[in-house]
């Protein structure tokens, strides 16, 4: 009778799951807070480009995709009136500032910061203003603290933001060293190289740590076949108190290890 009783429990337990009566496991992404900035609307000639609001929008999806809540992504675009079905905010300092603090004060597990805009080496632009590394530690530090976070910069010069951001508990991952260029930015370009790599990796990327070297890898294959040079050179940094908890952090559509 016992036996009977464990089999008919066993069984409930299947059919319930194979139903949907039991909840599924929650993405260790599901209370993190996301901000995606496309920060200019200009090409690399002048002209405009849809090169950024694209990697935006596409990037966003892409993140929802991998287990992050959408109510927990905010998105910026220096023309957000033309992006209504992403509810898009103005891609300005402050704005960014007040939507990350928003969102991480209500998803407090981790943040994801990505920008995708032009470079100096003195920092990235966001919309007509420019973000130097400092303003982005300051805003990382006051939103999310200690918990785990990842930026990632797609940008020229963006190298120059890993001294600022690095942290035990940050990965950053850039689109150039910090006297180099990156490539695709252009008025006709669909997305940046980088932005356009971590598109493309992402689907087969298990987390983070393995995202960093497989869009290292990308681009750099990118600017041999496109005869771009000197060669970009993303830049990866992980924290030492992050780097053993990255495999925690599995993207939803992972495969099995």
């Amino acid at each position: 009778m016992i036996r009977a009783a464990r089999w008919i429990g066993v069984w409930m337990a299947v059919a319930l799951t194979a139903f949907g009566a039991l909840p599924a496991a929650a993405s260790p992404f599901s209370d993190w807070a996301v901000v995606v900035v496309a920060g200019d609307s200009r090409g690399h000639g002048g002209g405009p480009t849809e090169a950024f609001d694209n990697a935006r929008r596409d990037v966003a999806a892409a993140f929802r995709g991998a287990g992050f809540a959408s109510g927990n992504i905010r998105q910026f675009s220096v023309r957000p009136e033309r992006y209504k079905d992403a509810a898009a905010h103005h891609s300005d300092l402050q704005s960014v500032y007040d939507g990350l603090t928003a969102v991480a004060a209500s998803a407090p597990g981790g943040c994801l910061f990505y920008l995708t805009s032009h470079g100096a080496p003195q920092g990235a632009v966001v919309g007509d203003q420019l973000m130097a590394p400092l303003v982005l530690a300051g805003m990382l530090r006051d939103a999310c603290g200690a918990r785990p976070t990842v930026a990632v910069i797609s940008a020229c010069f963006s190298g120059v933001f890993v001294p600022a951001l690095a942290g035990p508990n940050r990965m950053i991952l850039t689109a150039a060293r910090p006297d180099r260029s990156s490539f695709g930015c252009g008025e006709a370009d669909r997305y940046p190289y980088f932005d356009e790599c971590v598109l493309q990796v992402m689907p087969q990327a298990r987390d983070f740590a393995r995202l960093g070297p497989d869009v290292q890898a990308c681009v750099s294959a990118r600017e041999r076949v496109e005869h771009a040079a000197p060669p970009s050179e993303p830049q990866l940094w992980i924290g030492p108190q992050l780097r053993p908890m990255l495999p925690l952090y599995s993207f939803a559509h992972s495969p099995d290890p």
